[in-house]
């Protein structure tokens, strides 16, 4: 698989089987265009059948991660309106979609987190699977301070994540949450040093790479489906699931491993 051509504000490269997805307008805290984003929703839609992919990492180049959406390049003086409803129209196919295909992917995904992550920028970090943050970064939902509503799954994640009341201050109020505060309060996997941030996120990633590639999607899968439904339909997800990753070879060799005292290789067949 080759990656979609880049955008200048997105780069995309495929390393020991991980996509690392590098968000590149350091000059405008990495926010995101209409471009940069069909270059992100295009490398994971082709991701998800990559047989060889085992991982997902997304970093931000520069002192902060994402500062969301550019409204800046989209409302230009000049620019003429477009028709009522266009935004209505566009954010499924764009920011949504960035949101539901890192939840719904069947690939780990790790994201490292600097500076800020602001809006759309937020609700990507908070759709991976593991994002770790630098102490002093920042996790702001700025929406209601600029007079319109939450978008790209804010409503739907944080409340998941941290609860209603949480999810209130966050998106009604406005507030604020620095690295350390949002893995305290369980928002996010890990906060370390700022220093640190890559090197952590590389470490995990790898370890995810390095894992039973089929069993770890479909357990993503079963958690995020259990939330939507009931214990016997989670457990009947679960037996599907338990029948799938059966048949891997990942799990002859955990088996095969477990036989004989040693640690498993696995190679996400």
């Amino acid at each position: 698989m080759k990656p979609p051509p880049d955008d200048p504000g997105v780069e995309t490269a495929i390393r020991d089987d991980v996509l690392h997805i590098v968000l590149n307008r350091p000059e405008r805290r990495n926010s995101l265009d209409a471009s940069a984003v069909r270059t992100i929703v295009g490398a994971l839609e082709d991701a998800s059948t990559n047989e060889t992919l085992r991982a997902i990492l997304i970093v931000g180049r520069g002192d902060d991660f994402c500062a969301g959406a550019d409204w800046v390049a989209s409302n230009e003086p000049g620019e003429e309106r477009p028709r009522t409803g266009s935004l209505q129209r566009r954010t499924a196919l764009q920011a949504h979609r960035i949101v539901e295909l890192l939840v719904s992917i069947q690939l780990p995904v790790v994201c490292a987190v600097q500076g800020w992550a602001a809006g759309l920028g937020c609700q990507i970090a908070l759709a991976c699977d593991f994002a770790i943050a630098g102490e002093s970064s920042r996790f702001w939902e700025p929406f209601l301070a600029r007079g319109f509503t939450p978008d790209s799954g804010a409503t739907w994640l944080l409340p998941r994540l941290i609860g209603i009341a949480r999810a209130r201050q966050l998106l009604m109020l406005g507030r604020e949450l620095s690295g350390s505060e949002a893995a305290s309060c369980g928002l996010i996997h890990r906060a370390v040093p700022d220093a640190d941030v890559d090197e952590a996120a590389t470490n995990l990633v790898g370890e995810l790479a390095a894992a039973a590639t089929v069993a770890m999607g479909l357990t993503k899968q079963c958690i995020n489906r259990s939330l939507e439904c009931g214990l016997t339909e989670a457990m009947e997800n679960e037996s599907f699931a338990l029948e799938l990753s059966s048949r891997t070879r990942d799990f002859k060799e955990g088996l095969l491993a477990f036989r004989e005292h040693r640690p498993a290789h696995f190679r996400g067949r």
